[in-house]
């Protein structure tokens, strides 16, 4: 059973849960992945923690894991990337195995290794290099944007929280084409808010996003999927 630790924030969740069950292959309702979700909503802003500008999550999310784990969860999904800057220290807590998100964006990336990966994310997942250090493993070059972009990112970031969509989608589809003319082929939406804004970005800039919320339910749809339950006789 997937473990869903959520609520970083509460609408990326959600966001992560559908695509789950939009890519599993099903024909009835015991097909799909069974799955568990605590939205924490209270766990400390992570970016603020990475700046040195807030609490430390690690206690809350360690709380939300062990929630999970008692309610028979046997693998867990994060669907936040800045808090998988604490993946390591989650994951030397317990024996359940915890998809990491940047693993799972690798594995859908088409560029050759060399190829300038865009990764528009929050400050926090920026300054923890979550991306960088782990794109790089794979040959890529991450290219970030710069200070006067990033607080445009992070404002909407903000306004996706805050349920301004249309006022996020302008300043996201903005930032992405930036990356694009840049030259990068590849864009990862590298926050859960950032597709719940760009959902229906279309054009050019469509073709070069990538959906690190999509990757990370593909993957664990791979995961989870010999738990399906058997046809009743």
């Amino acid at each position: 059973m997937l473990g869903v630790l959520g609520g970083m924030g509460p609408m990326a969740a959600v966001d992560f849960m559908a695509k789950v069950v939009r890519n599993t292959p099903a024909s009835r309702d015991q097909d799909h992945v069974r799955m568990v979700v605590c939205s924490a909503a209270d766990i400390p802003d992570r970016t603020a923690a990475i700046l040195g500008e807030g609490a430390d999550p690690l206690p809350a999310m360690r709380d939300a894991l062990r929630r999970l784990e008692a309610a028979g969860a046997t693998r867990i999904a994060i669907p936040c990337n800045t808090a998988h800057h604490w993946h390591a220290a989650l994951q030397a807590g317990t024996p359940l195995p915890i998809l990491h998100i940047v693993d799972a964006v690798a594995d859908t990336l088409a560029g050759p290794p060399g190829a300038a990966i865009g990764v528009p994310a929050t400050s926090g997942t920026v300054r923890a290099g979550i991306y960088q250090s782990r794109l790089g493993l794979r040959g890529y070059a991450c290219r970030i944007p710069d200070d006067a972009a990033q607080a445009e990112v992070m404002r909407a970031i903000r306004l996706v929280k805050a349920g301004r969509l249309p006022e996020a989608t302008a300043i996201l589809r903005r930032e992405a084409e930036a990356l694009a003319a840049a030259g990068c082929r590849e864009v990862v939406m590298a926050c859960t808010e950032i597709p719940v804004a760009l959902a229906a970005a279309d054009g050019p800039v469509r073709a070069g996003l990538v959906d690190a919320t999509e990757a990370l339910a593909r993957s664990c749809v791979a995961a989870c999927r010999p738990e399906a339950a058997p046809v009743a006789a």
